[in-house]
């Protein structure tokens, strides 16, 4: 007998349908699967044939053929194990095909027939969803993350035979409905804030700017002067993540397994900070089945790199895509994935190897030959990435033990916000465009239109500093944000004065 249970797999973020065919034949007893099945799917063998035994049902002493359709698609992960049990106890006539037909089935099998979740329920329920399916069956672990997605049932199931008796009418199982209102009420509760900052009001106000406009930033300042501290409590003062984003967002963490049991989705930004050591595959993403990176779990949030120049210099080269086109591709033989990495770069480093050159509290031990390698290590064209650079200046005693508390997160993001509305206005009719910082050159010239006297302004800053045609372009850009703050229709001259400063580290060149 022959039957045919609905699955799928995931490859890159996105949900891909899998047809799974089971046949029974007489015949000696023997098990095959076909259908570029890797590794994980091949021992589903063992682990099928144990869980239904050991669920109560007979496992059939015939020739049992599997076929993973399309066969030209590697099947990848664990999710296969349950549609290959249904399949073999509906071959044997326990499950009708009508019911069957109508839902999607996936999840891994314990010997003893309990469901184990999987990672990538959330881009397989999209899938399933715009592919007409009245339901999705998942693993109990799994429901919450299924049911964010609206229009179609996700039922929970806990063992092998209760999929069964759903199937064959016996017991009903109601879809798990989730609360997307209930989840993002509790978004913005941060464990920091903004005032928790002491001094660097020169600082702040670069984090307000990155913020509002979307702007990668580079702080380099000695040890203790609170770098990591304001790069955390950059999320607080970002907007919320919207409902698109934070499902985009679910999807990726999903297909990493690092979504939590409770977690149905991920409502605050991301931010992530990566170790100095970690890899190339682990930073950018790869492997020999691709896994999307930090760079991509930092999408639509924050990638914090520390100690910029402990970073190995290739990996740090691996960041130019990512920054440019706010997406990764990795490419293999058979096949050429893309994961989304639009994330804010924030990066922080010291400005020698002992970390106090410029320090007025300690004196810098290294030489001019040491400073000079040390800061070789970040390479031209991806300082050009970064919008933005700050001196950061050790606090002084002063504004350590001051007892009043700096602005709060909530005021800058107020700001912030009201930026953000004018950027959504101003980029209305372009597609994939929200920030001042992912306007395409022809936008630049049309939105950053410059006055005699700012336009003459630039142009000194630019050959004295020596610019790059990508420098200029982000002096604007950052400019426009500025006057988006300030609530102001056209750029300033002091708009482009204060742009201007943040470009401070063109300025050690000379």
């Amino acid at each position: 007998m022959l039957a045919k249970v609905h699955s799928a797999t995931v490859e890159g973020i996105n949900g891909l349908l899998v047809e799974v065919e089971v046949d029974i034949a007489f015949g000696l007893p023997y098990f095959a699967m076909v259908g570029l099945p890797e590794a994980a799917v091949r021992e589903s063998k063992d682990r099928v044939k144990a869980a239904i035994k050991n669920s109560g049902y007979e496992f059939p002493a015939h020739r049992i053929t599997v076929n993973l359709a399309p066969a030209d698609l590697r099947k990848v992960g664990t999710a296969f194990d349950l549609p290959i049990a249904v399949g073999i106890v509906a071959a044997g006539g326990l499950v009708p095909e009508d019911k069957l037909n109508r839902y999607l089935l996936l999840g891994e099998l314990s010997l003893d027939g309990r469901l184990r979740p999987v990672p990538g329920v959330l881009p397989i329920v999209l899938a399933a969803k715009r592919a007409g399916f009245f339901g999705v069956v998942v693993p109990v672990e799994n429901a919450r993350e299924g049911a964010v997605v609206k229009g179609i049932d996700v039922i929970p199931v806990g063992h092998l035979h209760q999929a069964i008796e759903f199937f064959a009418g016996i017991i009903e199982i109601a879809p798990v409905q989730v609360d997307l209102e209930s989840f993002f009420q509790g978004a913005q509760r941060f464990d920091v804030d903004l005032c928790e900052v002491k001094g660097q009001e020169h600082a702040k106000r670069a984090l307000e700017i990155a913020a509002a406009g979307g702007h990668n930033l580079m702080l380099e300042g000695p040890p203790g002067s609170g770098k990591t501290m304001m790069a955390r409590r950059l999320p607080t003062i970002m907007p919320d993540l919207t409902l698109d984003e934070a499902l985009e967002t679910t999807g990726i963490y999903s297909v990493a397994g690092l979504l939590g049991k409770e977690d149905g989705i991920v409502i605050q930004r991301p931010f992530r900070a990566p170790h100095h050591s970690i890899s190339d595959a682990g930073l950018i993403g790869g492997g020999q089945i691709p896994r999307p990176g930090e760079v991509s779990l930092a999408h639509n949030g924050v990638l914090f790199l520390d100690e910029l120049a402990e970073f190995k210099k290739n990996i740090l080269e691996g960041l130019r895509q990512p920054l440019e086109d706010g997406a990764v591709t990795i490419s293999r033989a058979s096949s050429s994935l893309s994961f989304p990495a639009d994330f804010i770069l924030v990066a922080a480093s010291n400005p020698c190897p002992c970390g106090f050159l410029g320090d007025t509290n300690h004196q810098c031990s290294c030489s001019a030959t040491q400073i000079q390698r040390y800061r070789s290590r970040i390479s031209g064209p991806l300082l050009d990435r970064i919008d933005m650079y700050v001196e950061v200046a050790a606090v002084a005693f002063k504004e350590l033990s001051a007892k009043d508390d700096g602005e709060s997160s909530a005021a800058v993001k107020a700001r912030v916000l009201r930026a953000r509305v004018i950027q959504r206005q101003r980029f209305a009719d372009l597609a994939n465009v929200y920030t001042n910082s992912q306007m395409p050159p022809k936008q630049v010239k049309r939105f950053c239109a410059l006055s005699p006297a700012s336009e003459q302004l630039l142009e000194k800053a630019v050959v004295r500093l020596g610019l790059s045609a990508r420098a200029f372009r982000r002096i604007q850009k950052i400019a426009r944000t500025i006057a988006d703050l300030a609530g102001e229709r056209n750029i300033q001259t002091a708009h482009i004065a204060e742009a201007i400063q943040y470009r401070r580290l063109d300025r050690k060149k000379e």
